[in-house]
C-alpha cells in the first residue's frame, strides 16, 4: 500500500471567458457549452439581437454576467444541477416545477435538478447567473451536517436578496462575477478559488429556507458527527488494515469528499493524516518496547500499516525528530 503525501484533492483550476456575438446559434453553443443544453428563441424576430456574457468557473460553481439585447427565451428541457438567476437590468419571467416567478432586482429565481425550466428575458436585460452541479451542493450541504444528505435539497423557488443573508449572497456573487476582469485576481489561484467557491455554496444554503434549513442553524455538536465518528473508530480499531480514502469514505457512509471536509472541520486533517499519525504512534511506541536484537525497522513499520520502509521512515523523523532505527537502539 502507497500513501500518497496529496491528502486532499486538487482544486479544478478556474477558467474564464469573455463572449459577445449577434448571432442566434453562436450564443446557443456558448449557452450550452457553461450552462446546460437549450434553445434560444427570439419572439420579437432576430432584429437587434446581441448577447453578451462574461463567465467564470470554479470547478463545479459557474458565475456569469449576462446581457441580452433584444427579448429572448430560454428553454432547458432539464437542469443537472442548481441554479439562480438574478436580474441586474429588466425582468426575467420564469417557470420551473409549477412556480411562476418575476425576476427582478431585488428578487431572483431558483431552479433544481430534474425538471424542465422556461424563462423570457425582456429586451436589454441583464443578469447574474449561478449554476452549481448538484453533486457539489449536497456534498456541501452534507459537509455542514455531518451526514449524509438524501434527495435533492428543495431550494424555494425564488430567493430575496433586496435584504438579510441572501442580499449579502449576492454582493458575494457579485464580486466573484466581476474579478474575471482582472489577470492578477486571487481568483485565478486554485487554493483561494476553492475557498471563495466553498462560499458560494455555504452562502446559499444559509441565505434561503428548505428542508435542512432548520437543522444548519441548530448549535453545532460540540462531539464529531457520526460519519467522522466512525471513522475514526475504524481507524483506531485497525490501523494496520489497508484503509484507501474510498474504504473511510463507504465506512462513513458520504463521498470522499464529504469525508475530508469532515475530518478538516472537527479533528483538523484528512483522514488518510489521521491514519498516518495513530499509524505513527503505533510504531513508535513498538520501536520503544522491543528488543533490537530480536526485530527490524522494517516489520515494526509492516505490523503497523506502513508498506513503505523509506516513506515511513521520512514520516518518523519529520513526527519524532529521529530515526526509527534511533529509537530502536535506545530501547533499554
Amino acid at each position: 500500500m502507497t500513501h500518497s503525501r496529496r491528502l486532499r484533492p486538487v482544486p479544478e483550476p478556474p477558467a474564464g471567458t469573455s463572449f459577445s456575438s449577434v448571432d442566434i446559434d453562436d450564443t446557443r453553443e456558448m449557452l450550452n457549452r457553461f450552462y446546460y443544453p437549450l434553445t434560444v428563441g427570439v419572439p420579437d424576430g432576430a432584429e437587434g439581437f446581441r448577447f453578451h456574457a462574461e463567465v467564470i468557473q470554479l470547478g463545479p460553481l459557474t458565475v456569469g454576467r449576462l446581457g441580452f439585447g433584444a427579448s429572448v427565451t430560454l428553454v432547458a428541457p432539464e437542469l443537472g444541477g442548481y441554479h439562480v438567476t438574478i436580474p441586474t437590468a429588466g425582468f426575467v419571467h420564469t417557470r420551473h416545477a409549477g412556480h411562476e416567478v418575476v425576476a427582478g432586482a431585488s428578487t431572483g429565481a431558483i431552479f433544481g435538478p430534474g425538471q424542465p425550466v422556461h424563462a423570457r428575458y425582456d429586451a436589454h436585460s441583464a443578469e447574474l447567473n449561478v449554476k452549481i452541479t448538484r453533486t457539489a451542493l449536497e456534498d456541501e450541504l452534507a459537509t455542514l451536517l455531518g451526514r449524509p444528505v438524501k434527495g435533492p435539497i428543495g431550494l424555494p423557488p425564488a430567493i430575496n436578496v433586496g435584504a438579510g443573508a441572501a442580499q449579502s449572497w449576492r454582493r458575494l456573487v457579485q464580486l466573484l462575477s466581476t474579478e474575471h476582469e482582472y489577470p492578477g485576481s486571487l481568483v485565478w489561484r486554485p487554493v483561494f478559488a476553492e475557498q471563495l467557491r466553498r462560499s458560494v455554496l455555504n452562502g446559499l444554503l444559509l441565505s434561503v429556507q428548505h428542508r435542512f434549513s432548520d437543522e444548519l442553524s441548530a448549535t453545532p455538536p460540540s462531539s464529531p458527527p457520526r460519519t467522522v465518528q466512525r471513522v475514526v473508530d475504524a481507524i483506531n480499531d485497525a490501523p494496520d488494515r489497508a484503509f484507501s480514502a474510498a474504504d473511510l469514505a463507504a465506512i462513513a457512509g458520504v463521498s470522499v469528499r464529504t469525508l475530508q471536509e469532515g475530518f478538516r472541520r472537527y479533528v483538523g486533517c484528512s483522514p488518510m493524516a489521521y491514519l498516518q499519525s495513530v499509524r505513527l504512534n503505533l510504531a513508535h511506541e513498538a520501536l520503544r518496547r522491543e528488543d533490537p536484537a530480536r526485530v527490524t525497522v522494517a516489520a515494526v513499520a509492516h505490523r503497523s500499516g506502513f508498506a513503505h520502509l523509506g516513506r515511513f521512515s521520512t514520516a518518523y523523523r519529520a513526527r519524532f525528530g529521529v530515526s526509527p532505527s534511533e529509537t530502536l537502539r535506545r530501547t533499554p
